[in-house]
């Protein structure tokens, strides 16, 4: 199994740098345009099907790569993104200024941190490695895109790694990058991570990776 991990493409909110979470915020122009990027960079490597979060963000992004590698798309609620609580919907800067001590670990220790209202990294980690082990077993022999979000794909990358939710802030996942792992029937193996070379012809100062 060759499995692809795609993070949606930018939204305004992404730009602003704002919390998003759980909140349907869809992409923005150049978002759409990295959606059609990342299926163009798809298309002839063997995708056969495509699984989605349901927030509108990854799922434009997913139909995008669907249509283009002419493969079915499933959606999935457990690949939503993570229930920020209070923080969603705040800028960067209004969290800081409120939550300056839970801001101050979150950039440090982020597995300890519970969100008010919200969730914690280890809920995020329970239900998308369980949707993973469930796509992994429906298609043990196929190529697999899956689109989500910033936060789920770098705690899926911790685990498909081997690592814990300490090592969250050593993972980088842009918008519309690219990051592919094979399963050998026993491991995962690593094949790339965050590629972007897709999105060379896009404006660098329009991207976004918050």
């Amino acid at each position: 199994m060759r499995l692809y991990l795609i993070r949606h493409g930018r939204t305004r909110w992404n730009k602003e740098e704002v919390f998003r979470g759980t909140a349907d915020v869809p992409l923005d122009e150049m978002g759409r345009r990295e959606a059609e990027k990342v299926a163009e960079a798809l298309c002839g490597r063997g995708i056969e099907v495509v699984y989605s979060s349901p927030l509108s963000r990854a799922k434009e992004t997913a139909e995008a790569i669907a249509a283009r590698c002419g493969a079915p798309l499933h959606i999935m609620e457990e690949l939503r993104d993570l229930d920020f609580g209070e923080w969603q919907g705040l800028s960067r800067l209004e969290v800081q200024e409120r939550y300056p001590d839970l801001y101050f670990l979150w950039e440090r220790e982020p597995h300890r941190v519970v969100f008010p209202g919200g969730e914690d990294l280890d809920a995020v980690r329970k239900r998308a490695t369980g949707a993973l082990e469930r796509i992994k077993e429906a298609h043990p022999h196929q190529g697999v895109a899956l689109v989500s979000h910033r936060v789920v794909l770098k705690v899926l990358t911790c685990f498909l790694l081997g690592l814990d939710n300490s090592h969250f802030w050593h993972i980088l996942q842009d918008t519309a990058a690219i990051s592919c792992f094979r399963f050998d029937g026993t491991k995962w193996i690593v094949q790339y991570l965050n590629d972007t070379c897709h999105l060379r012809s896009l404006s660098p100062e329009e991207k976004a990776d918050f």
